[in-house]
């Protein structure tokens, strides 16, 4: 996959190089703004099953 992106990617390695970042920036910004955002309440990260009312030793 990595290489047919690189492929049709259009310039010499240095141009190809700078849009390939560019691109896994871009994604990595879309992900962050609005993938996980969307994601997280979705996810059971907050379903905490210790009770609270026990404290542990001191």
């Amino acid at each position: 996959m990595y290489g047919w992106i690189w492929r049709h990617l259009p310039g010499n390695a240095w141009v190809r190089a700078l849009i390939s970042l560019v691109l896994v920036l871009a994604i990595v910004f879309v992900l962050f703004q609005y993938v996980f955002p969307w994601a997280e309440p979705l996810l059971p990260f907050n379903d905490v099953t210790v009770d609270q009312g026990m404290a542990g030793p001191r």
